[in-house]
This record gives structure tokens, C-alpha cells and sequence, in this order.
């Protein structure tokens, strides 16, 4: 066997073994790795609670958390928890909620867009009191615009927050399934 034919098996042995090495590295595409305990069948979620002065913000935020939960999730999900039968209970707060002037219009002084900043915190807890998971601190934030004719004006902070619900939904079942 010549020098070269012995320098090629070592590359590409070298390169076998980094082939290797790297492709076990856990790396996984999003939503396949469900770290949840295989006998959660039954989650629990209650309207979460609101700390904030912007009507029924917790109720728009807790329906699109179970909607998604069930769209996306082979859990039964309840919002009634009488007997105790849920194996988790998902609970959730929103901390605070702040709708903001953005930008002026120049000629008439009034208000152009705004911004809606909404903070939550949520967690995952078994019926035995451990947290499989949370989460304290998200912050969402949305901007809008206001119109600027006064007969078509549409009120647009609360299709701003569906939208953060929405948004936020999609955050928290991913963040819980992959337990992050």
C-alpha cells in the first residue's frame, strides 16, 4: 500500500468519525420532541387571571390557549376541574397590559398609531403539585394604527390584543411541548 493510499484511508476515516460525532448532536426540528410524562392525558385549564385594568383580556387570552391545545395536542383539555381527574392544570396571569400612543398626526395633534404591550406569565403543574414547566416573564407587543376619519373610526386595541393572544398561544403549547 503507498503513502497516498494510506493518507486517503485515514481522511476519510477522520471524516467517518466526525460524521458520527455530529449526528448526534440532538439536534430535532420544532414540534417533535414531547418531554411531557406519557401518562398526561387530562390538562386543566382555568380561565387565567387577570392583573390588569383591560376587560376580559384573560378570557380572549385562555380561549386561544385551549384552542390551540386542542389543534395541536392529543390532550383532553377541561375548564372544569370538580372531581380532580386532570392530571395538569395550566395556569396563567396576565401581569400587566399597556396600550400607548405611538405617533401624532401633525395637523391635527391626534393620535396616529399606537402600541399594545401585554406581559404573562404561565405554568404546567401535575395533580400532585410538581411544575413540569413555566414560564414568567413574556412580553408580546402589537402596533396599530388609528384612522383618521372620524365617521369610519374603528377601535383597533382589541383586535391588536386577539392578536397577541393568538401569538401567544402558539408560544406557550410550543414552549410546553418541546420544554423549553
Amino acid at each position: 500500500m503507498t503513502a497516498f493510499q494510506v493518507a486517503r484511508r485515514t481522511v476519510l476515516a477522520g471524516i467517518a468519525v466526525l460524521l458520527l460525532v455530529t449526528a448526534g448532536c440532538g439536534y430535532h426540528t420544532g414540534g417533535q420532541a414531547i418531554r411531557l410524562p406519557t401518562d398526561l392525558h387530562t390538562l386543566y385549564v382555568p380561565t387565567f387571571i387577570n392583573g390588569t385594568s383591560i376587560y376580559r383580556i384573560e378570557q380572549t387570552i385562555t380561549e386561544d390557549v385551549i384552542r390551540e391545545l386542542h389543534d395541536r395536542t392529543h390532550y383532553r383539555v377541561v375548564t372544569t376541574n370538580a372531581d380532580g381527574a386532570a392530571d395538569a392544570t395550566l395556569n396563567g396571569t396576565v401581569t400587566s397590559a399597556i396600550i400607548v400612543p405611538m405617533t401624532y398626526d401633525p395637523a391635527t395633534g391626534r393620535i396616529s398609531s399606537g402600541m399594545v404591550a401585554v406581559s404573562m406569565k404561565a405554568s404546567l403543574v401535575t395533580s400532585k403539585g410538581k411544575v413540569l414547566w413555566e414560564n414568567p416573564n413574556y412580553v408580546y407587543r402589537e402596533q396599530y394604527q388609528v384612522s383618521r376619519d372620524a365617521p369610519s373610526f374603528f377601535e383597533e386595541e382589541e383586535p391588536a390584543l386577539g392578536r397577541i393572544a393568538k401569538s401567544f398561544a402558539k408560544t406557550l403549547v410550543s414552549d410546553i411541548l418541546e420544554a423549553y
